[in-house]
């Protein structure tokens, strides 16, 4: 039986109109129904006109939201030699060889949220693939996430770097922000962030790309917005 919603998240949902919004009008909205007392993070769910089953119409990649999301991640480099000073040079909060690789198999250590590795370092880390795969955190080159240039990729990973990828419903979810952010900054974000999927249109998706948008707080109501503004810009 469905659970029936406190009065906090009905008052919420009763300033929400069963109506587009545009992105301008979203994003403050979402911002005043907020009710919790914790500074909640702010989420785009786009329903793409995709079959993800198909390769050729996969959407996936990466972006950088200009003001960052509200918390840096910890980042762990796996390389070896000069790259892991460099690593640390840049920021990174753990760096080292085949020595972390063991530490995630045998103690299932978790304790960062991206992982970046030097191209050398990939077949020690296939190891870990069953690990770090379903938490989407095994490095990739299509993220940028497998590459010599370590200081780099730490650095847009703290300055609040996203990636995006479709899901078999074809659905993305991405986070863009935290409630508290001013609005011009959580809009800013948002637009990048949706603007990024849009370029990602696949050559082989046929008629209606984006088909539906919502913002929303991690607890709040979604607000539907209007999407006829981003199928203009994915054609």
């Amino acid at each position: 039986m469905a659970r029936k919603p406190g009065k906090k998240y009905a008052a919420a949902s009763s300033q929400v109109e069963a109506k587009p919004y545009t992105l301008e009008e979203a994003v403050p909205l979402v911002q005043k129904i907020k009710f919790t007392k914790f500074d909640e993070t702010v989420e785009v769910h786009m329903r793409l006109g995709v079959d993800p089953k198909h390769a050729d119409q996969m959407v996936r990649g990466t972006v950088v939201l200009p003001n960052g999301l509200g918390k840096t991640k910890r980042v762990l480099v796996i390389a070896s030699g000069d790259k892991i000073r460099e690593a640390l040079e840049a920021g990174a909060d753990f760096a080292g060889g085949d020595e972390m690789v063991a530490k995630i198999q045998q103690e299932n250590w978790l304790d960062y949220e991206a992982v970046v590795a030097t191209p050398d370092m990939m077949r020690s880390l296939a190891r870990l693939g069953k690990i770090l795969g379903p938490r989407g955190l095994m490095p990739n080159p299509k993220t940028g996430t497998v590459t010599v240039d370590v200081a780099k990729a730490v650095q847009e990973v703290k300055a609040g770097k996203v990636e995006f990828r479709v899901d078999k419903t074809g659905v993305i979810h991405a986070p863009v922000g935290k409630v508290g952010f001013t609005t011009p900054k959580l809009l800013q974000n948002a637009s990048t962030l949706i603007q990024a999927v849009v370029k990602a249109k696949p050559a082989a998706a046929k008629g209606k790309y984006v088909k539906s948008v919502t913002l929303c707080s991690t607890m709040g109501p979604a607000v539907h917005l209007d999407v006829t503004q981003f199928n203009l810009r994915a054609v």
